[in-house]
């Protein structure tokens, strides 16, 4: 089994290190086959063969060619808040991120927050509110509200955040700096 994996590891370095003399509209493709090396004389009759390379994913080409239209932002919130109790807190803001942009006053600090916390599991709950039933500490943090409505990595979001108990306190702390922070 583990030379099996070897060999397969080889040969997919070593089709990863030749390329084919075939021209195409992007350049030179990769041989599947070794053209050199070790495993050489194993394919002798084959020669190499072209391997099809995917496209690139569209935040990796940028979008911004000649007549290319920019990739649409895979985020964009609209963030209301209400009762902060903080100068320049409260008010509607709109937020972009994939590129970053908007008039949120925490543009990139929201964005790669809403980043970070998209690539953990606790991701899928950022702005699903508590579960019926949990248990929450009846602690009041204010009258702060805030509404989120947009879509955040492609899916729809539409929730309402509060200070109302701990859950909640929770909740608007884990959104920081896409809300402001009350604490």
């Amino acid at each position: 089994m583990l030379r099996r994996l070897a060999l397969a590891a080889v040969v997919s370095l070593a089709a990863l290190a030749t390329t084919a003399p075939a021209a195409s509209a992007t350049g030179p493709v990769p041989s599947a086959v070794p053209t050199a090396g070790p495993l050489s004389s194993a394919f002798p009759a084959l020669g190499p063969l072209p391997v099809p390379l995917p496209p690139l994913p569209s935040f990796l080409d940028g979008g911004s060619g000649v007549g290319q239209e920019k990739p649409a932002a895979r985020t964009r919130l609209t963030v209301t808040v209400e009762r902060s109790g903080v100068a320049g807190a409260d008010g509607t803001f709109e937020l972009t991120c994939g590129p970053t942009g908007g008039t949120h006053p925490e543009r990139q600090g929201a964005c790669d927050r809403l980043a970070e916390v998209g690539a953990t599991r606790a991701g899928q709950d950022l702005f699903q509110p508590a579960p019926q039933g949990t248990m929450c500490t009846m602690i009041y943090g204010g009258d702060a509200s805030a509404r989120i409505v947009g879509t955040w990595e492609g899916r729809a979001v539409d929730t309402t955040v509060t200070r109302g108990d701990g859950c909640e306190i929770a909740r608007w702390n884990n959104l920081v700096p896409v809300l402001p922070d009350l604490r």
